[in-house]
């Protein structure tokens, strides 16, 4: 066994949680485009075959229709899936099986029947992967009743966050952004469960609330740590993890405290999940703002494969930084490009070998 003192990276705790589930409870299974191979789904699933054997962890034929089709039937018989598509992307193949029989099944049969499927989606961009291989869906997915959509940051949430969504009687949207795999942290070595429909407070703070999700949170972390040094600003970093349910009372007081509100969202900014914060924050919330609630997301049209368009295309700490300070009327003392990571701009930083 690993010491826990040890960090380990993010994409070694989705495998452990895969690893623990499949070793308590022999329902739970394991397969998608990928799984098998050498490389594991950017090292996720590596191991897993030669453990559990090729009955309950095998790669699949490239139908992605076809084989959410196979996971949803296996969980109305009684088998939790745990499959996965390498991008996104190229999920939307199978948008008719997740919205028409999975999110809706146990609706229409009264809560006597449910598919509890955990579908890992991996998201993210980076070297001219361009528009059909880095897109950031998850307000189609959280758009839709009867789905749980989450989005982990660190290693430590996201094996409890896994395991919880695996042993859910739900269907569980897994969102896993790829820039994230290699980011390190103390995880338990324990089987461990987090609950969906919680956030977490990522960074405490009076001045301004900050929303983010996934790797946004990183961002946000560096732009909260220069702003305190250099204006003396607080800014409180509220990380969602979970976009359906979102956990509006963590939301709630952090705003009342702070009166302030910036909404991050990976995702195009129309029909985002940052503008559904803003219309509920504005709507049904009793804040007295102090100014008027902003989101910062991406623009609306497709994803760039150029390396020099995507320079500025990305929010990341100068951005946030940058609107931080516009909101709170606080002139910048310099150009904030400087909290852009280092060069290439289209990795998050020179650490980072890929796989992509």
């Amino acid at each position: 066994m690993r010491d826990p003192r040890i960090p380990i990276t993010y994409a070694q705790a989705i495998n452990e949680a895969i690893t623990q589930a499949m070793a308590s409870d022999r329902s739970v299974i394991c397969y998608g485009l990928g799984t098998t191979d050498p490389k594991g789904i950017f090292g996720t699933t590596i191991g897993l075959e030669a453990e559990f054997g090729s009955s309950r962890v095998f790669d699949v034929p490239c139908s992605e229709n076809g084989m959410t089709g196979v996971g949803i039937g296996a969980a109305l018989g009684g088998v939790r899936p745990v499959m996965t598509h390498q991008r996104l992307d190229f999920f939307l193949l199978a948008m008719d099986q997740l919205v028409n029989a999975a999110a809706k099944w146990r609706y229409m049969f009264g809560g006597h029947s449910s598919v509890p499927i955990t579908i890992r989606l991996i998201i993210g961009r980076g070297w001219g992967q361009g528009p059909t291989h880095s897109q950031n869906l998850q307000a189609w997915f959280a758009h839709v009743p009867g789905l749980k959509v989450v989005m982990p940051t660190t290693a430590f949430e996201a094996k409890g966050l896994l395991l919880s969504s695996i042993f859910d009687p739900n269907p569980v949207i897994f969102l896993e952004h790829r820039w994230l795999h290699n980011a390190t942290a103390e995880v338990p070595t324990t089987n461990y469960k987090l609950p969906l429909g919680k956030s977490a407070v990522a960074r405490s703070g009076s001045d301004i609330t900050i929303l983010s999700m996934s790797y946004l949170t990183v961002e946000a972390l560096r732009a909260a740590e220069y702003l305190l040094e250099q204006y003396g600003v607080s800014c409180e970093v509220v990380d969602l993890l979970s976009l359906r349910p979102i956990d509006w009372d963590t939301i709630v007081q952090s705003l009342q405290k702070t009166r302030s509100l910036l909404v991050l969202d990976t995702g195009q900014t129309t029909g985002s999940i940052a503008g559904e914060i803003l219309a509920r924050s504005v709507s049904e919330i009793r804040i007295d703002f102090k100014q008027t609630p902003k989101r910062l997301a991406m623009p609306d049209y497709p994803e760039p494969t150029s390396f020099g368009l995507t320079d500025d295309f990305y929010v990341d700490a100068g951005h946030i930084a940058k609107a931080v300070l516009e909101q709170l009327d606080i002139n910048p003392k310099c150009n904030l490009r400087q909290l852009k990571p280092q060069s290439p701009h289209d990795v998050p930083g020179p650490w980072f070998k890929g796989p992509f």
